[in-house]
């Protein structure tokens, strides 16, 4: 995979790319988990609906749900009669207005791999990882990390298999003392979450300064600060 093809897997926005048939030829990883929410039939007609008049790209802003997912926009594409492509973007789905995270320079994927080993440890769930390999050492209070993704695992710990899914949120930023900083996250699934354990970290990271989204899925998002 070329690091243009890496980008385009690994983008928080999905991507699918039909036949003149509607069917799908490829898509990225963001897309796999759009079609739990919609149907390849849905996004093909939305391709055909907004695209151009003629051969090129076109963008159009609107307001579209499939269930968790909230688009602000989509872009189409096509350069002959054989294959349209579709992107849409995402509405950010957190609000980030703590003060600047202070902590030590930390290599991020360190964290989570010693998290996975120490929620593996006596049990026979299977922790499969997706990692986008482009994220820097950042600055992050590290126990506080650790102890609030602990926190996510446990309510997971009733599936056979929990995925843990880390990717650059491509377009998005925050700023603290009039300075850009991207954003990545991390993501943790599985088929069933324990509501109550969801409950009880909701609480427990309200005054936190980590930005937790819980959903049927939970995810942690956090500021890109490397110095």
């Amino acid at each position: 995979m070329t690091f243009e093809q890496q980008w385009l897997e690994y983008d928080y926005n999905p991507f699918v790319l039909f036949n003149s048939n509607g069917k799908i030829i490829s898509l990225n990883a963001e897309a796999q988990f759009l079609l739990g929410s919609a149907t390849p039939q849905e996004i093909f007609e939305l391709a055909t609906t907004y695209a151009n008049v003629t051969f090129g790209f076109k963008t159009t802003f609107l307001d579209l749900e499939f269930g968790r997912y909230k688009f602000f926009g989509l872009t189409v594409g096509y350069e002959n009669e054989d294959e349209i492509g579709i992107k849409f973007y995402q509405t950010p789905s957190f609000k980030l207005n703590h003060p600047k995270p202070v902590g030590q320079l930390t290599n991020i994927y360190t964290l989570v791999d010693l998290c996975i080993s120490s929620n593996s440890i006596g049990t026979n769930i299977t922790f499969k990882k997706e990692f986008d390999p482009t994220i820097p050492d950042i600055i992050i209070d590290s126990k506080e990390f650790i102890k609030i993704f602990n926190k996510i695992y446990s309510c997971f710990t009733d599936n056979e298999i929990i995925y843990t899914k880390l990717f650059f949120r491509v377009g998005e930023h925050i700023k603290f003392e009039d300075k850009k900083y991207s954003i990545f996250s991390i993501q943790v699934s599985a088929e069933k979450i324990n509501k109550q354990k969801a409950n009880e970290l909701e609480v427990s990271v309200a005054d936190s300064d980590f930005y937790v989204d819980i959903q049927q899925e939970i995810t942690i998002n956090i500021p890109m600060i490397t110095s």
